[in-house]
């Protein structure tokens, strides 16, 4: 697809002519026009119903595109074998209390930034601080002089931190494992990329499954309609006639 060429679906298109947009974004957009478009042929919006610029939806189309998932969707029930099982095998995300002491050195992101050369500088800090002696002055030194964030300042100390102190993929790299000392591999979250050293870590208590069962339920049903939505989308992207994207796994922004 050359650049004066707009991504569309069924004709569609999903973006102003010279408009670049990332992947991510198309998927997107593809995902919610797939669906605007089953909703019309269904009859859940009138026939001359237009799509929204920019790949946006008012609430006529959003409503009607949920009507037609909550219409179309299967979902299996969530047993309490299931949730005991899943309580077992992700105990440690239902832990109360557990804290972690982490230092890191952030290598911010913003709008225009190029992500590749940004990844190399984080790759090759995090590298340095894995090998050697002197590890911890150096990785205090690194981040007062690396880091876009303000513990920099103080040698990226973090304090001790929760999950609901961190964004999730942030407690995820903490909190889903045992490890102490520099991670093995950069943290990628929504700020950028980071090099992440656990000095400590606290480990919380079990409150049994009776109390988390409600939220151990809603994450598996939560799974279920993310996969069956996923589904659903591509059933409908190999019906249809896509240009300059690719649905893929790409899981919808209706999903919850």
């Amino acid at each position: 697809m050359n650049e004066s060429t707009c991504a569309s679906v069924n004709g569609v298109p999903l973006h102003a002519p010279g408009e670049r947009l990332d992947a991510a974004t198309l998927r997107q957009r593809a995902c919610i026009e797939l669906l605007r478009q089953a909703a019309r042929t269904e009859r859940l919006l009138d026939a001359n119903d237009e799509p929204m610029n920019a790949g946006s939806t008012d609430e006529g189309i959003a409503s009607a595109i949920e009507a037609l998932i909550a219409r179309d969707l299967a979902l299996p029930d969530i047993t309490e074998d299931a949730c005991r099982r899943y309580h077992t095998s992700h105990m440690d995300s239902f832990t109360v209390g557990a804290r972690v002491h982490a230092w890191h050195i952030l290598f911010a992101l913003g709008p225009e930034t190029a992500l590749e050369p940004i990844r190399q500088r984080a790759e090759t800090c995090l590298l340095d601080l894995r090998t050697g002696a002197r590890q911890l002055e150096r990785f205090a030194g690194a981040a007062q002089h690396l880091s876009n964030y303000p513990s920099g300042q103080q040698g990226g100390d973090l304090g001790w931190l929760t999950r609901a102190d961190c964004a999730p993929e942030f407690a995820k790299a903490l909190f889903d494992n045992n490890h102490v000392g520099v991670l093995p591999q950069l943290v990628r979250s929504r700020f950028g990329f980071h090099v992440v050293r656990v000095m400590a870590r606290e480990a919380g208590r079990d409150p049994g499954f009776e109390s988390v069962r409600p939220a151990v339920e809603a994450r598996l049903r939560a799974h279920a309609y993310a996969v069956a939505v996923s589904r659903h989308l591509q059933s409908l992207a190999e019906q249809a006639i896509l240009v300059g994207v690719a649905i893929g796994n790409a899981e919808s922004p209706y999903s919850q």
